[in-house]
């Protein structure tokens, strides 16, 4: 009952407001303030308010909020704790399946891939990435331009 007069005092005084603005000649802002001003009159007349009253003065509802404030921190507690593992769920999902299904000598670094041709091709595909190195090293101390040289002749610089 309370809820229901204070919301028709604030239509009321915000009606009188608007009819001081119209009386200034600013009609678009007094229809504004008019709008707004029948909104809590709209509210009580459809029952919101006394549902929202309703609501707010229920242990049980309290209680549902409370469950839900626990359930929101329980879910980003954790949220944290994973990113600071510094894994997802997918990855340590794919993780385990890798696992499963590769399989490794008990001494070796890398997994088998089976005999023949495969294992020559991931030696071969290992021995690249080492002659690189070698090559940096040895043009550091004598700084090779050969190649550099070779592009400036063939443009005549």
């Amino acid at each position: 009952m309370l809820a229901e007069t204070i919301c028709s005092a604030v239509s009321a005084a915000g009606l009188g407001i608007a009819a001081v603005t119209a009386y200034r000649k600013r009609f678009l802002t007094a229809t504004r303030i008019a709008a707004y001003s029948l909104v809590p009159v709209g509210l009580v007349l459809t029952g919101v308010v006394e549902w929202v009253a309703g609501i707010a003065f229920k242990p049980s509802v309290w209680l549902g909020f409370g469950v839900l404030g626990l359930s929101w921190l329980l879910f980003m507690t954790t949220r944290a704790i994973e990113r600071r593992s510094g894994t997802t769920r997918a990855e340590r999902k794919a993780a385990r399946a890798a696992g499963r299904n590769e399989a490794v000598a008990p001494a070796a670094s890398a997994p088998s891939l089976g005999a023949g041709g495969a294992a020559g091709v991931a030696a071969a595909a290992a021995k690249p990435k080492s002659q690189p190195k070698k090559k940096q090293e040895a043009a550091a101390p004598g700084e090779d331009f050969s190649d550099i040289e070779a592009i400036l002749k063939k443009h005549g610089i």
